[in-house]
C-alpha cells in the first residue's frame, strides 16, 4: 500500500499504531476512558485526524484493541504464573507473587483504570467479570494441585486474589521492601502452612534482580 499524505503533508509514517495505543493507554490510566478521543490524540501526535483511520477502523476498534491489551498484559501472566510448577504450596505462591510485584507482568495502574471504565459500560463490566473469573479459577487449580479440597481451594484463591486487588484500590504508603518483609506471614495465611528459609530465599533472589533491573547498569 502507498503512502497516504494529506493536504498538511501528514502521513502515516509519522506514526505506528503501538504510539496511538500506547498514548490511548497512558490517556485512559491518566484522565479516563472520556479523554480517549481520536482528535485529542491526534494533536498530541502531532498528526492529522485521519492518520488515526490507518490503524484503527474507529473508536470503537480502539477500545476493543484496549481490552485486549489489556487482557494480555494484566490477565495471562497470572495465569501462567499459577500453573507454573513448583514443589510445594508456597512456592508456587510465591510464583504468583511474582505478578504483584513486577508491573512488567502486571500493571496496577491500569488495572484500575479499567475497572473504573467498567463501572460505566455493562459490555467491559463483562471482560472484566471473565478476567476475574479466569485469574481465580486459576489459582483455584493451583490451590487443588497441592491436596486443598475444591472449596478451601475456590475461598484461599478469592483470599489472594481480592487481597491484592484490594491492595491495589486502597493504595497503601508501604514500600516494596516493607511488603516483602510480611512475605513469611503472608504465605502463612494463604496457605496454612509455614514456609521454609529456602522459599523465602528464592523470593528475595527475585527481588533483588527486580531491583537491579529497574536500577539499570551501573555507570
Amino acid at each position: 500500500m502507498s503512502q497516504d499524505v494529506d493536504a498538511t503533508g501528514d502521513s502515516s509514517s509519522r506514526t505506528s499504531k503501538n504510539d496511538w495505543l500506547n498514548l490511548a493507554i497512558k490517556t485512559l490510566i491518566d484522565d479516563g476512558i472520556d479523554e480517549v478521543k481520536i482528535q485529542v490524540m491526534a494533536k498530541k501526535l502531532d498528526v492529522s485526524r485521519s492518520s488515526f483511520y490507518w490503524f484503527f477502523k474507529s473508536l470503537q476498534d480502539l477500545h476493543d484493541q484496549l481490552l485486549q491489551n489489556w487482557l494480555q498484559n494484566n490477565t495471562a501472566p497470572i495465569i501462567e504464573h499459577a500453573m507454573r510448577p513448583a514443589p510445594t504450596i508456597n512456592r508456587a505462591i510465591l510464583n504468583v507473587f511474582e505478578c504483584w510485584v513486577d508491573e512488567r507482568l502486571f500493571d496496577p495502574k491500569l488495572d484500575i483504570a479499567v475497572r473504573l471504565w467498567a463501572r460505566r459500560e455493562p459490555a467491559v463490566r463483562a471482560v472484566v467479570h471473565e478476567a476475574d473469573r479466569r485469574r481465580i479459577d486459576a489459582i483455584k487449580s493451583m490451590y487443588l494441585r497441592y491436596g486443598y479440597d475444591d472449596e478451601n481451594a475456590f475461598i484461599r484463591a478469592r483470599v489472594l486474589y481480592y487481597m491484592q486487588i484490594g491492595h491495589y484500590t486502597l493504595d497503601p504508603d508501604e514500600t516494596l521492601d516493607a511488603r516483602v518483609s510480611h512475605v513469611p506471614a503472608y504465605l502463612l495465611a494463604f496457605s496454612g502452612q509455614e514456609p521454609g528459609p529456602q522459599d523465602i530465599d528464592i523470593f528475595d533472589d527475585f527481588i533483588a534482580r527486580l531491583n537491579s533491573s529497574r536500577s539499570g547498569p551501573e555507570d
